[in-house]
Parts: structure tokens; sequence; C-alpha cells
């Protein structure tokens, strides 16, 4: 039913695999090399036609110096930085509290309540474009950054409900039972008692969120227009449009759009494998 563990292998497979494993990871990498490759390489490169040689001399500087002020750069990754954090932190905080509400409490429409959380991840972006596009116009939230936050908050709680309900339903229910012998009021069950062992899922959930946000384009355009209000992913468009042959300076700007959730994954790396493998092994 499950795969074979490599170590369990034969000499011969555990080699191979140990050779093609690189030859993998460099093929998987070969985009984002090549982007940084060109972000790093001097205009007169390009001009003569040469793509793929290593840069004839460092123009990182002169590069990345004009990605962020001679263009709306800066504006588009303050647009997303306003947009991402809050988005995470009223998703994670929401799913918390209704996780907690399903994944303890034993009412009738329980089940079918999560149900309907779960149903709304299965609802393709495509149908609610028109409906949601009218929403924010009636309610005078297009081309603002609050009806973009809104809007994902309202659509990534779902999925964050699911995550926290069954990493909720693993806690050892013994402790709030305990917790409520002693009297103890129920939102301080939830703040004292069941908030601090989720603190990995808490973790592991910002990261995805974080990333998930931070790399929509779809709903960026659909809701946002203009570097006022537009997050990284849709006003890159508008970047490559302003330097539609400076094949540097968009490589440039594809490269500084990509750090933060880079970093923000690295940075939070161990809580975020902590939170994927807890309680896998009991």
């Amino acid at each position: 039913m499950f795969p074979k563990p490599i170590e369990k292998s034969s000499r011969s497979v555990q080699i191979g695999y140990q050779s093609l494993l690189p030859v993998a990871l460099i093929l998987w990498l070969l985009p984002l090399i090549a982007v940084a490759l060109f972000s790093v390489k001097p205009a007169a490169d390009f001009s003569t036609g040469d793509y793929w040689n290593l840069p004839s001399q460092f123009g990182g500087w002169e590069n990345y110096g004009k990605v962020f002020f001679e263009s709306d750069m800066p504006r588009y990754l303050l647009n997303s930085i306003l947009i991402t954090v809050p988005t995470a932190i009223g998703a994670v905080a929401l799913s918390c509290m209704a996780g907690f509400a399903l994944g303890i409490y034993k009412f009738k429409a329980n089940l079918w309540l999560f149900f309907m959380f779960v149903a709304g991840n299965f609802v393709p972006f495509q149908i609610l474009m028109v409906p949601v596009r009218d929403l924010t116009l009636d309610l005078g939230l297009y081309n603002t950054k609050t009806g973009l936050v809104l809007f994902h908050i309202a659509f990534q709680t779902g999925f964050c409900t699911l995550f926290m309900r069954n990493f909720i339903k693993g806690l050892p229910f013994a402790l709030i039972e305990a917790a409520r012998v002693e009297g103890v009021a129920e939102w301080r069950i939830f703040v004292y008692v069941v908030l601090p062992l989720m603190k990995p899922a808490i973790a592991a959930l910002m990261v995805l969120i974080f990333t998930f946000i931070w790399n929509d384009y779809f709903w960026a355009v659909v809701l946002t227009q203009g570097a006022e209000s537009q997050p990284v992913t849709a006003g890159i468009t508008s970047f490559n449009a302003q330097y539609r042959a400076a094949y540097h300076l968009m490589s440039a700007g594809a490269i500084v759009a990509a750090l933060p959730p880079v970093a923000m994954f690295f940075l939070m790396q161990k809580h975020f494998i902590a939170g994927l493998t807890l309680g896998a092994v009991k």
C-alpha cells in the first residue's frame, strides 16, 4: 500500500536514486537559476544576443537599483505586505476559533456546518469572479486593499478551519475536561489550554496562507487596478510593460517579488515542519 523506503531497497536502486536526485533538483531549479542570472547581467549582453553565457560584467547593483528607485515596485511590495499580513492573521485567527467550536462542541448542525466550510474549498474561482466583483463595487471596496483583504479572509477561512478543526480533534480531550472540572471558563480554556498547543499548527498555516495570498494573481487583477492598491503579482505586469525589452530589469523585478515568501518559509521552516508532522507518530 505504501512505497518501500529507499533505505530498504537494493544498493543499485539507492545509487540510482542518489544519482538522479541532483539532476532532478537542477532541472527543477533551472528556470529560477536562469532568471537570477538574467537579473545580474548588464543591458549590453542582451543587445548583443548574449543570453545564456555568464555576465560580461556584474550589473546587479544597477538593475536592482532601478527596480527599487525608478519604478513602482516598492509600492507594489508594500501593497502586498499590507494585504498579505492582515489576511493571514485574520484567516488564522477566525479559523482557530471556528476550529475550536467545531472540534470541541457537539451540537446538531456541527457536521453540516463543517461540510459547508469544506464545500467552499471546491468552488472554482472563475465562477465567483463576476458576483464578487459586483459585490465589491456595491460596497465601495473595489480597487481597495481593504476589499482584497476581506475577500481573501472570507475565502481562506474555509481551508484554515478544515486544517484547524482536524488538528484540534487530535488533541487530548482529557485536558479540556480537566479544565472544565476546575471551573475554567470556555474562553479561558481556548486561550490558555488549547491555543498554546496549536502553536505548531498556527505557524504551519501562517506560512501556507502567506504564500497563497502573496502569490495570488487572479483576484489581484480582478479586484484591483493601479499602483495605489495592486499587489506585486499584478503590479509585475505593469512593471514588465514599463521595461518591455529590458529582460535584466524584468528578471530583477521577478526575483524581488519572489523573495518575501521564500524568506518567510526559511524563517518559519522549523515550525512549519513541526506543524505538519505533529501527531504523525504517537
